[in-house]
């Protein structure tokens, strides 16, 4: 396959699509992990945007040059045979309570911000997901093709509020107090660890369906780098509300207040952005069930979703605050033998 910027474009919106999701656009993940911190945040998003590059790029390029069908292989790879049937056992079931807390998600963005039933909200996510699906990668580029540039936009929109308040400059600059200051040190690892190893269940069924090298790499370094700028540009948004560990849905605190006119392209956004998380993962998982299966996608989607529906209802998150510091530290492994294993396509050439 020749080298194409339309394609690497692609791979980019899909790499921000599935590392973007709810928590990250509603500003929550990027308070606890970076904006907390004042300037150190500031610094840990600059170091979190360089990881994301070269390691994102990275991840896709091995996956490809390995031919990985899915996140298992490439964690066979990366792991050795017996490590990573555990390591993939524990993704499988991280990935449908991932699925299964968006889709909880998207039912709360209709109940909440639209009054209507979150039922209708959960099973119009489905069906919508499965007919993206059934169209297969071309469905996945799509989407995600319309939803980025515009989470990208409305990011910029709400910065260039935010840097023209008075006092902008004294706020990107303080540096608050903390009592586990030391996270902002350990959190670009953190945050970059835990967010590849979700979306490598997406990023290498990609990467091995492209294949060729130059446009791979180049989806990466664009995709790190829109990365970079969205997360800069709410750091720099969210360091001028008050008080902004106290709210669940901080970005939406800053739309009323700074542009209110833009409220409903923040719930379109916020679905959207829940709504690409939630066909990333079904991706994965679908790759993943036809290693072990020879069945119909269709079939494996809505086994999949049966389930995701199923988890949806139970009270989820008392669950995912054990599981996801585990699933950090394994993440940080994962990371770690990353950074160290040597990219066998450069060396060949």
């Amino acid at each position: 396959m020749k080298k194409s910027w339309t394609q690497a474009f692609q791979i980019a919106a899909v790499y921000v699509g599935t590392v973007v999701g709810a928590g990250f656009a509603t500003g929550k993940e990027i308070v606890e992990f970076f904006s907390r911190f004042g300037f150190f945040g500031l610094i840990s998003i600059i170091m979190s945007g360089y990881l994301f590059i070269i390691l994102g790029s990275k991840l896709m390029r091995m996956a490809a040059y390995i031919d990985a069908k899915s996140y298992q292989e490439f964690n066979v790879y990366l792991f050795g045979k017996w490590p990573s049937r555990i390591i993939n056992i524990f993704m499988l079931f991280m990935l449908l309570g991932v699925s299964a807390v968006m889709l909880s998600g998207a039912g709360a963005v209709f109940e909440e911000q639209l009054g209507l039933s979150k039922n209708i909200g959960v099973f119009l996510t489905i069906i919508l997901s499965i007919l993206v699906m059934l169209v297969g990668t071309k469905g996945l580029f799509a989407v995600n093709t319309f939803v980025v540039p515009l989470m990208i936009s409305f990011s910029v929109i709400l910065m260039i509020f935010s840097v023209q308040m008075p006092n902008f400059m004294d706020q990107l600059l303080f540096i608050p107090h903390a009592e586990d200051g030391w996270k902002s040190v350990v959190a670009p690892f953190s945050y970059v660890a835990l967010n590849l190893g979700l979306a490598q269940a997406v990023l290498v069924p990609i990467a091995t369906e492209v294949k060729d090298d130059w446009t791979i790499k180049w989806g990466g370094i664009l995709g790190g780098a829109a990365l970079t700028l969205i997360l800069t540009a709410s750091h720099f948004t969210l360091i001028m509300l008050p008080n902004l560990e106290q709210y669940n849905i901080p970005m939406a605190i800053v739309m009323k207040n700074l542009a209110p006119f833009l409220y409903w392209i923040f719930v379109l956004v916020i679905y959207g952005e829940i709504f690409t998380s939630v066909i990333g993962n079904v991706f994965g998982l679908d790759r993943q069930m036809k290693q072990y299966l020879s069945i119909p996608t269709i079939i494996s989607v809505t086994a999949i979703f049966l389930v995701s529906y199923l988890v949806s209802l139970v009270n989820y998150g008392t669950l995912l605050s054990y599981l996801y510091p585990l699933f950090g530290y394994i993440c940080m492994t994962f990371f770690i033998l990353l950074w160290m294993k040597p990219l066998n396509s450069d060396l060949k050439k």
